[in-house]
């Protein structure tokens, strides 16, 4: 295995090549299909991830507009979604010209009552060394900003479930 393969893993990052893969989980107290409602109600999604808001269609083949960023500094992120499990999974796959790759979100219900929440990204490095550099100071940040975004996900699908 050469230099350009080494897996390297921190933060809850793993980087390989051009490839970087971000997981993060959480459990909730409230029910898998509250956790779906709340998730892919698009305009509520800045309630829950820092930076970010997003807008979109519901279901396999639509697609969605996130921004992340402060103000007007940020990128859009255009997405399409790949699938779609009423309380279960969502995946979307990244079209954008700065992030490319797979997104998923995976909701399992404990037997204890409540849910399981997984977030995982499966993402094309930009800009070659430059990209892997950057990923090793940006990766633990954006690990660090999904579990924050998690845990309020599960906060608000408790204590503010879905009216629809």
């Amino acid at each position: 295995m050469g230099g350009r393969d080494r897996l390297v893993v921190c933060g809850g990052v793993a980087l390989s090549g051009r490839w970087v893969d971000l997981r993060v989980q959480v459990t909730a107290a409230a029910s898998v299909e509250c956790v779906f409602e709340v998730l892919t109600d698009w305009p509520r999604h800045g309630e829950w991830m820092p930076f970010t808001r997003a807008e979109g269609g519901q279901g396999v083949g639509a697609t969605l507009t996130g921004w992340t960023g402060l103000g007007p500094v940020g990128f859009a992120d255009t997405m399409v979604i790949t699938e779609w499990v009423p309380g279960g999974r969502v995946a979307v796959r990244h079209t954008g010209r700065l992030v490319r790759g797979d997104a998923w979100f995976v909701m399992e219900p404990l037997l204890s009552a409540g849910s399981r929440i997984v977030w995982a990204e499966h993402l094309e490095l930009p800009f070659g060394a430059l990209g892997r550099f950057g990923w090793a100071l940006a990766g633990p940040v954006l690990h660090c900003f999904m579990r924050v975004g998690l845990r309020r996900l599960a906060r608000l699908a408790e204590t503010h479930p879905p009216t629809t």
